[in-house]
């Protein structure tokens, strides 16, 4: 995977409740190493141990944010939000590297995010083989789509959503698999990344900007 930036996120100015592009970067070249990045805050959904999220080093000596922890308990989502970024319609993409998990690998964005409780997420899960796009409310995941897909753990891979109004897709590695539409959130909401119980995955490369046909 051709690596172009760190960790990036574009934010949206306010121009009406719909949120009108006006995307910002986040770098972390300055970012502390082994802890969260300026502007980042940990959280998950569910009880126990997990969420430890931090900037490490990858293999060719780039900075990325991951989860570290391995002790996620099968239920927990482990959750890490950009603190001013907001988005109703966006264009997303992330690159992830699924480093290790028992019970779970791999992870994806949330967006949309109200708390917590209340988001959508898209996921790649290299152990199970499949690629998925939810909506958690109250805390209760629930699939509105699901695909088949075979990827290598160990590797770089990148996921690309667009939601526009109730209309969602997602992409993997440029191919797109899953698309639905749900009403679920309507409102502009923070994005973020996720993965699940002791799922280890390193994400980089997140570009968040309204879709083309909605600038």
């Amino acid at each position: 995977m051709r690596r172009v930036g760190i960790l990036s996120v574009c934010a949206m100015a306010v121009a009406s409740t719909a949120y009108a592009a006006s995307p910002f970067v986040m770098s972390l070249e300055s970012a502390p190493m082994g802890e969260l990045p300026p502007g980042w805050t940990a959280a998950k959904t569910g009880n126990g141990p997990g969420s430890v999220w931090k900037v490490v080093a990858d293999a060719d000596g780039k900075k990325v944010l991951a989860q570290t922890s391995d002790q996620g308990p099968k239920r927990l989502f482990n959750l890490c939000v950009a603190e001013s970024a907001r988005f109703t319609d966006v264009d997303l993409s992330v690159a992830f590297k699924a480093m290790a998990g028992k019970l779970d690998q791999g992870g994806g964005p949330v967006w949309r995010y109200k708390d917590a409780n209340n988001y959508y997420l898209a996921r790649m899960n290299p152990l199970e083989h499949n690629f998925r796009v939810y909506k958690v409310v109250g805390g209760k995941r629930t699939q509105l789509a699901s695909a088949d897909v075979k990827v290598a753990a160990g590797q770089w891979h990148t996921l690309r959503i667009v939601h526009q109004g109730e209309h969602i897709t997602c992409a993997l590695d440029g191919k797109p698999y899953l698309d639905v539409k749900d009403g679920t959130f309507p409102d502009a909401g923070r994005i973020g990344l996720w993965t699940k119980a002791d799922a280890q995955t390193y994400f980089a490369e997140l570009r968040v900007t309204a879709p083309a046909t909605a600038k």
